[in-house]
């Protein structure tokens, strides 16, 4: 049975091949793809097809779990969430990105929480880790209300649009993680 989950706003569920459109137009968005690690712009076609069909089969084998963000209210989608898990380092890195039009309104926040938990609860996981250009503190903001703390800033660390950007890490270990 494939993963999903319910937030309050929010079901998170893995992506199906009738999202490709939407992945693309909003992932592909400028505003979207300048300040996020891996996706390119202009987001070419073909891309988000084949991008749902490797999510698919990675989540099969434990390796990647991306989930579409739907929003309850006309299940929309508006955007992702996902760990990428290294079974050997027992860790997964989390990612996430949100539509231009979403912006602002805690979808994000609402998702990681969730997805961090699942990963934490669900996978095992010892440590979950996430990375953000400088130059959007909107996502290091996630970060930081979901709980996680700084462990580096690393100047000019990625080539993004032909610049160097800096990064910062934030993570957090299910050890030190208290529940309420």
């Amino acid at each position: 049975m494939e993963p999903r989950f319910q937030t309050n706003r929010l079901t998170l569920r893995l992506f199906e091949p009738s999202d490709a459109l939407l992945v693309q137009a909003l992932a592909g968005s400028e505003e979207v793809a300048r300040t996020t690690l891996s996706i390119p712009h202009p987001y070419p076609d073909g891309a988000a097809e084949a991008w749902i069909e490797r999510t698919r089969n990675a989540s099969k084998d434990g390796d990647i779990f991306s989930f579409a963000m739907v929003k309850k209210e006309g299940e929309m989608l508006i955007g992702c969430v996902s760990l990428r898990v290294s079974k050997s380092e027992n860790q997964a890195e989390l990612g996430y990105w949100v539509g231009r039009p979403f912006w602002g309104q805690g979808y994000a926040t609402e998702a990681a929480h969730k997805i961090v938990e699942f990963g934490f609860e669900g996978l095992g996981l010892d440590h979950i880790f996430a990375a953000a250009m400088t130059k959007n503190p909107a996502s290091y903001k996630v970060m930081q209300k979901i709980g996680m703390k700084p462990e580096d800033n690393l100047p000019k660390q990625i080539l993004k649009s032909g610049m160097y950007e800096d990064l910062v890490h934030y993570g957090m270990v299910k050890s030190e993680i208290i529940n309420d």
